[in-house]
């Protein structure tokens, strides 16, 4: 077999470099019906870009990467598209790339569970439930990794039924209810030491019958409350 001269190679690979050139190029295709196909870059005004990834007669396929105008190390959103629907798991991140939240989406709307993380991307310091894009469910709030803050039940978007609040040290201070975002119900207050200090109803965010008061874990008069 002749081996290739400089000249001869020098031309071949000038063509592969060519050709693979124009076919990176090939993106922001439209089939024959107008719909996007194939890889798709858009790009902001700087030049950085906006986002990435594939259609599929315009229906987003597999993974898209969503940058911000001023940085495009890396992305701030990544969403993994599902085949069968249209949902999408998705991943947002903080500016130096660690991560955000997590969950699934049906367009803009959040579904199921999603975790909310502090700045070190890996502690959760939230976990919520959505319905339809609303908050549905038991929303958690945490300290540290095991720690409660706040347990809250959502319906609808609004906070509906039993809400409990926590000190840092897992001390129990309130225990409310709720009824279409409104303080409704038995409520009982207690003080950093565990001990009740308050209890009566609300209805519609209002206190209503006589409330009790507590003092060292015994009942106040009303005389002494005035005083």
């Amino acid at each position: 077999m002749k081996k290739l001269s400089f000249r001869s190679l020098s031309i071949f690979l000038l063509l592969f470099v060519s050709i693979s050139g124009m076919a990176q190029e090939k993106i922001n295709q439209l089939d024959a019906q107008g719909r996007r196909t194939g890889v798709w870059k858009k790009y902001y005004d700087n030049n950085n870009i906006r986002y990435e990834g594939q259609f599929k007669a315009d229906k987003e396929m597999g993974v898209f990467n969503y940058y911000s105008e001023l940085n495009s190390e890396h992305p701030m959103i990544v969403k993994i598209f599902s085949e069968g629907n249209d949902n999408a798991k998705v991943s947002y991140f903080y500016e130096d790339g660690k991560l955000q939240s997590e969950g699934t989406m049906n367009g803009k709307n959040r579904l199921g569970k999603w975790k909310y993380f502090n700045t070190d991307g890996k502690t959760i310091v939230s976990e919520e439930n959505y319905e339809k894009g609303l908050l549905n469910g038991i929303a958690t709030t945490y300290f540290a990794p095991g720690k409660i803050a706040e347990t809250a039940n959502y319906k609808k978007g609004e906070l509906h039924g039993n809400v409990l609040r926590y000190s840092s040290e897992g001390i129990l201070l309130d225990d409310l209810q709720y009824q279409n975002g409104k303080l409704h119900g038995p409520a009982k207050y207690y003080n950093v030491a565990g001990t009740l200090v308050r209890k009566g109803i609300y209805e519609n965010d209002q206190k209503v019958e006589n409330w009790e008061y507590f003092e060292n874990g015994e009942p106040i008069t009303p005389k002494k409350i005035k005083e």
